[in-house]
């Protein structure tokens, strides 16, 4: 197609009405791919947006998932609002929702009224629970969900409460999830011209995660145990994170030549005939021992020095960096998927890219995110052929929210 860009998905058209994590997730990657995507929000602004309120790190995250997208506002509890939403539709590609089940229905513009306007329109909706069973009307969030799909009872330690997982990871997954499901969509489209209503439920999305634990399960008949660092299933050792003199270090070994190699990293080559470790049976029915071993040899050396050691002889480890460190990842930046920025709200901030790699496509280099509305007035003129005096009247009967200020 001439003029076309070289990117995947130039081209498509996506309508977010995504909010936090899951939705906006999914449609950066599609934004980074190429679409285009108007990002629709309530005119106070999505909720993570309106964290600014809180400090001025709060709001970062807005940051991080919404560059290249045109932010437009728009109340869609106004009858004007829904008929606006409709027009967008109308030729757009995607529509991509995370709200409750059965918000979008209530108000009148759910998958099977925009399916209607526009047959080809891949509808993907983002959940807690799904679409239907009992439980689909609970409410979700990133940490009831760990709760309640398994995650936080095995994670922490086995004297230990259970505790959630550090990073959003309920959120991230199932955005993922929901990206390709609308990639799987749109492929199908092409062939039957029709497209679908995808979901993902967060629950869904995570519960293959829980493949070794559930592993112990069914081996031992009950429910397994918090394992802290060590594997989830209890099935596999060396498998940790053993001190250092400056910190952590996580270290795996799991088959013979791995622990071969290791002794002689640690340079303890006598103990290959040992039969407390003789074979990976014999080093996972003498777990603790095994652990001692390296924990002792790991914690007289720095993290650094532990590595090199490792690397020399091919043991898979690896040190626990903290934020910091992570952001100024060298092998990361070098490879484009983190970008350091000057965002004039947030100050430098590093943003990452896409992690799914097309080669041969261009790439966006990292972009600020639009402020609140910036983008309303573009988008409804050129979309929708609406002339000033009809945005003014819009923005007077508070359709659309007012402009932002030319300077941040």
């Amino acid at each position: 197609m001439q003029g076309r860009r070289n990117l995947p998905l130039d081209g498509l058209t996506v309508i977010d009405l995504g909010q936090v994590y899951q939705g906006p997730y999914a449609t950066y990657l599609m934004a980074k791919a190429g679409a285009q995507v108007i990002k629709i929000e309530p005119l106070a602004g999505e909720p993570v947006r309106q964290r600014d309120s809180v400090s001025r790190g709060s709001g970062a995250p807005f940051a991080m998932l919404n560059g290249h997208k045109k932010c437009i506002t728009l109340d869609l509890k106004s009858a004007k609002g829904k008929e606006i939403l409709k027009r967008l539709v109308k030729d757009a590609d995607v529509v991509l929702e995370n709200y409750a089940p059965g918000v979008m229905d209530r108000l009148g513009i759910g998958w099977s009224v925009l399916h209607e306007l526009n047959p080809r329109l891949v509808y993907a909706s983002g959940s807690g629970y799904g679409l239907s069973g009992p439980d689909k009307d609970n409410l979700a969030m990133d940490v009831t969900v760990q709760a309640v799909s398994g995650l936080m009872s095995v994670t922490g330690f086995p004297d230990s409460p259970p505790v959630k997982a550090g990073p959003a990871l309920v959120d991230f997954m199932s955005g993922i999830h929901l990206y390709a499901g609308v990639i799987t969509a749109l492929y199908e489209r092409q062939i039957t011209g029709v497209g679908r209503l995808v979901e993902v439920a967060m629950q869904e999305a995570v519960f293959p995660a829980l493949a070794s634990n559930l592993a112990y399960m069914y081996d031992i008949g009950r429910a397994p145990p918090r394992t802290g660092n060590r594997h989830g299933g209890l099935s596999a050792a060396p498998y940790n994170v053993y001190p250092a003199s400056d910190g952590y270090i996580a270290i795996i070994a799991t088959n013979d030549k791995h622990w071969g190699n290791l002794l002689q990293a640690i340079g303890r080559t006598e103990l290959v005939d040992d039969p407390r470790f003789r074979d990976k049976v014999a080093r996972v029915r003498n777990m603790d021992e095994t652990d001692q071993l390296i924990a002792d040899w790991s914690s007289k050396i720095t993290r650094e020095e532990a590595c090199a050691a490792l690397a020399k002889f091919k043991v898979p480890s690896a040190p626990v960096r903290d934020l910091e460190e992570v952001c100024n990842d060298r092998h990361m930046h070098s490879r484009g998927m983190l970008e350091w920025i000057e965002h004039p709200q947030f100050g430098r901030i590093v943003i990452p890219d896409s992690p799914i790699r097309i080669h041969g496509a261009d790439r966006l280099p990292a972009a600020v995110s639009s402020r609140l509305g910036a983008n309303t007035d573009e988008v409804l003129s050129s979309m929708l052929d609406m002339s000033e005096p009809e945005i003014a009247t819009l923005r007077s009967e508070g359709v659309i929210g007012p402009r932002p200020p030319s300077t941040w």
